[in-house]
């Protein structure tokens, strides 16, 4: 979201800064960060999580419920579902999952040998500060290209400080889940496919990763992993020509879907 602020049916609303000046993942007490409450669950099936948001949590307008359910389907498959429904106003919701891949093992190393696939011919550009332009333009002949498959580490030096952008999927349908992308690391031998019904997906490569200390004590550093959210576009509140995210009286739902192989 750009800056601290947006304006919804006239009113301006201040919103919480943890980025700089900018407000990322729904501030400094985004839902990532909170308690949730187990609404349901079947062992090696599914988990139902939910959670309240009262009205001007963050600067947010309305009272909003939340919903996730993380399914078990099949063998080596992965299903996430997310729904948000507004109580009394309307508000933008976004819900995306923030998930590092590394299909090498968390402790390999980093993910610049992966290859991917990304089935995305747009992006919406980013100024300095992340935030997007408004614009929406073609990757052909950028190094942000990856309509066909190769390692993510290839052009990567191009930029300086890895990828972090949010990608135009072709032909989404919310209606419907459209594979959005493949990833494959040829050590491992192990695939995921990504499908998703959301318009965009932020493709990640952990730059800002540091000295974190993760499963078994093992050190993350930067390139650790790679994440694509599957979301609607970021700053889409103060972007008029991106996909709207606001949610006024019926849910705004969401499913994912990824798919592991070896």
């Amino acid at each position: 979201m750009s800056l601290n602020r947006f304006t919804l049916n006239s009113v301006v609303y201040h919103v919480s800064t943890n980025d700089g000046n900018n407000t990322l993942h729904g501030g400094k007490m985004g839902f990532s960060e909170l308690i949730w409450t187990v609404k349901d669950y079947q062992v090696n099936s599914y988990i139902t999580l939910t959670y309240s948001s009262p009205d001007g949590q963050n600067g947010f307008p309305g009272d909003v419920s939340v919903e996730v359910t993380y399914m078990l389907m099949d063998a080596n498959k992965l299903a996430l579902k997310m729904k948000a429904k507004p109580k009394n106003k309307a508000t933008p919701i976004n819900l995306a999952s923030h998930t590092y891949w590394n299909l090498a093992g968390h402790n390999s190393g980093n993910i610049l040998s992966h290859s991917i696939q990304l089935l995305a011919s747009k992006i919406t550009p980013v100024k300095k500060d992340l935030i997007p332009t408004g614009q929406i333009i073609p990757v052909a002949g950028t190094a942000y290209d990856f309509l066909q498959a190769r390692e993510i580490g290839s052009k990567i030096g191009e930029f300086s400080n890895g990828y972090d952008i949010n990608y135009v999927l072709d032909g989404t349908s919310k209606k419907h889940l459209n594979k959005a992308a493949i990833v494959y690391d040829s050590k491992s031998g192990r695939k995921m496919e990504l499908w998703t019904n959301q318009p965009g997906v932020q493709f990640y490569t952990s730059n800002m990763i540091y000295n974190e200390k993760g499963k078994s004590g093992f050190v993350y550093q930067k390139y650790a992993g790679l994440c694509l959210e599957t979301q609607g576009f970021p700053d889409a509140v103060n972007q008029p020509n991106f996909p709207s995210q606001i949610i006024s009286d019926i849910s705004d739902n969401k499913l994912e879907k990824s798919k592991s192989k070896q």
